[in-house]
């Protein structure tokens, strides 16, 4: 037999779903379950969506803190009930004043990471303290509850102080996720003294007992932020702290970055398509290209077959992500090393957030601040290292990220709250699934577990092997095809998850091949 014929339906065997919720008191959506289960708390104690959201993200910092974290950013799409609105909270990164672009001369070499760029000498734009860029999640985090939450900072940090002190609770998800990166993990002592005790990948003993992973100081530097306030992250001993160990491994933050830095609200761009208005981040995110894709979908006619519907929708994502490449900066391959997570919040009042939070590449720099416990982001991976290009690196600037977080109304009210993690697999992930909902007339729930492409590569299409072949036949007229199953590790499609008000029932469903995701409801 020849092994290289077997099919790739034989990499994952199991049969896998998880269980839609529904909460007429609220809902918190997470891509691990013990932060979801604290966003929850903050709703039943009182607290809103905005609330909720900011202690999920939070408890994520140490239960799943390779994907996001203090040392990071994103963006925040938030619907109040009240005004009856929707806003952004903007904390994204920004590249350090005093970066030099001679930090990044390319190898001659094909890149590997995230986005295939030219290869950079000695990776430095990807891990280590030169591909550290500013960090807004504090500043994000911090706006959004001083504008829209209705608990103090320092109570959403209450339990999150005793979940660090705790540590980590080991998982076989931990285990796979720093195996992944142990061989850059490695070269940082901090890091591998957090995550490769004793040089080995930690492991989930075999007695039925629950094990933790210490986080260096990360649990007594959110008590510094509980005592002094999320500006002392910024103007505080904090943001010397950090600086002092970035510049001390080669970086070039400094204490400007931080006392400049300010997270924004802003009104988001809105798209309109077939009776829903979808709001998007209007800037450094997938949102604007998410919206042009919009507007490249043929009119589905409900006799149109189903697999011409998948062809069209692969071509608007296709066009879509060539305009971005070319007007936007983002170009090549990518590998499977992206970082992010993904919540979803509603409370009881109709108050509903979708927020996209990241380091960038799986565990970020791999470079933790020895001072602070703190896992910094590698931002500068965003850009491209060649100059003369629309997103080339430079200094003070913010770079185009993948994030999509959107919420979509309709006759002016929220129905839908969605996003996802993945890299520039987000896009096609969140825009297929929006319009399975609202085109192919399908529940949430079914939605998530639908068959997907993913066309961000351009140059072919990755395919689920659970179309029907006429559309897959389709779809082999755009561009060479590659199919992979919807596997748990790697995942080819994204970890998308949200919220669905369908006649005024909230339904929350979770990527049903993320192992600790969750939706949970009060």
């Amino acid at each position: 037999m020849d092994l290289n014929l077997q099919s790739r339906a034989d990499y994952e065997t199991w049969d896998v779903s998880k269980n839609a919720v529904t909460g007429k008191n609220g809902i918190v959506i997470a891509q691990e379950i013990e932060a979801a289960n604290i966003g929850k708390q903050v709703l039943l104690e009182g607290g809103n969506a905005v609330d909720a959201a900011v202690a999920t993200a939070l408890a994520l910092c140490v239960t799943e803190p390779w994907m996001s974290g203090l040392g990071g950013g994103g963006f925040m799409i938030v619907y109040l009930a009240k005004q009856n609105v929707v806003k952004v909270v903007d904390f994204g990164m920004i590249s350090p004043l005093q970066l030099q672009v001679s930090d990044y001369p390319l190898s001659g070499e094909a890149g590997g990471d995230l986005f295939g760029w030219p290869a950079v000498k000695n990776d430095t734009n990807i891990h280590g303290a030169r591909s550290i860029a500013v960090p807004g999640s504090v500043a994000g985090y911090s706006l959004a509850i001083d504008q829209y939450g209705r608990r103090s900072w320092s109570e959403l940090l209450d339990p999150i102080i005793k979940l660090a002190e705790r540590g980590h609770r080991k998982t076989w998800w931990t285990t796979l996720n720093v195996a992944a990166e142990a061989q850059v993990l490695k070269h940082y002592n901090d890091s591998a003294k957090v995550w490769l005790p004793n040089e080995t990948v930690p492991s989930v003993p075999q007695d039925l007992n629950d094990d933790f992973i210490k986080l260096g100081k990360l649990a007594s530097t959110f008590q510094l932020l509980s005592d002094n306030g999320a500006e002392y992250f910024y103007k505080g001993e904090l943001a010397k702290d950090m600086v002092d160990d970035v510049r001390a491994a080669g970086g070039r933050l400094s204490i400007e970055d931080f006392q400049n830095y300010a997270a924004t609200i802003k009104d988001p761009l809105i798209s309109v398509y077939d009776g829903l208005s979808f709001n998007l981040e209007p800037n450094y995110s997938a949102g604007p290209t998410f919206a042009d894709a919009l507007t490249r979908l043929p009119d589905f006619e409900y006799t149109k077959l189903e697999a011409e519907k998948h062809f069209a929708i692969a071509e608007a994502l296709i066009e879509a992500y060539q305009h971005r490449l070319n007007t936007m900066g983002h170009a090549g391959d990518f590998g499977d090393r992206s970082c992010t997570t993904h919540i979803n919040t509603l409370d009881a009042d109709g108050n509903m957030v979708a927020m996209t939070t990241t380091l960038l590449s799986r565990f970020g720099s791999r470079f933790i601040s020895p001072s602070t416990g703190i896992l910094m982001n590698n931002g500068i991976n965003w850009f491209d290292p060649r100059q003369g290009k629309p997103n080339s690196v430079a200094p003070a600037k913010k770079p185009l990220s993948n994030m999509c977080p959107l919420i979509a109304l309709k006759n002016g009210q929220p129905v839908l709250s969605l996003g996802a993690s993945g890299g520039r697999k987000i896009l096609s992930s969140v825009f297929q699934i929006a319009l399975y909902i609202e085109k192919f007339s399908m529940t949430l729930h079914s939605a998530l577990a639908y068959p997907r492409t993913d066309v961000s590569t351009l140059d072919k299409i990755i395919y689920d092997p659970r179309f029907s072949d006429q559309t897959i036949r389709e779809l082999e007229k755009l561009a060479p095809l590659k199919m992979w199953e919807p596997t748990a590790f790697p995942s080819a499609y994204a970890v998308p998850s949200g919220i669905h008000i369908v006649d005024g029932v909230a339904n929350g469903a979770a990527h049903p091949f993320s192992p600790l995701a969750a939706a949970v409801a009060c």
